[in-house]
């Protein structure tokens, strides 16, 4: 099973970029996705999450509004749209499924975690 981030980068504070996590070696319709930041010097915390068909979506106070979860099932890929970039946005950004969607919005024992993509927000 993997889980590959993608789409992270340098953006100017306002600025947009869209995350992407592709599946592969499991059916991601199965799984609730969610995706988890780390900033330099602090802990993981939750960003976003997505459960299995996409009727249920959640988001960090931090980032609600300005960022969008969603999922594409034939592509087994789960987006994250981030639009309002701010400097406190900068961190590196991980994907992660879990069969159950309140293990994703806890971040209680992921069953896959993927590796980070790097999005840095300047002011």
């Amino acid at each position: 099973v993997q889980l590959q981030a993608s789409g992270g980068g340098s953006v100017q504070s306002g600025g947009s970029l869209r995350l992407s996590c592709a599946a592969s070696g499991l059916i991601s319709s199965s799984y609730a996705m969610g995706w988890f930041r780390q900033a330099p010097g602090k802990e993981r915390e939750f960003a976003a999450a997505i459960n299995w068909n996409g009727a249920s979506t959640n988001y960090a106070d931090s980032v609600k509004g300005r960022f969008t979860i969603s999922r594409d099932g034939a592509r087994n890929t789960v987006h994250l749209q981030m639009t309002s970039l701010k400097p406190e946005d900068t961190a590196v950004y991980y994907c992660a499924a879990d069969r159950s969607f309140r293990a994703v919005l806890t971040d209680d024992g992921m069953d896959y975690w993927g590796k980070g993509t790097l999005v840095t927000v300047s002011s």
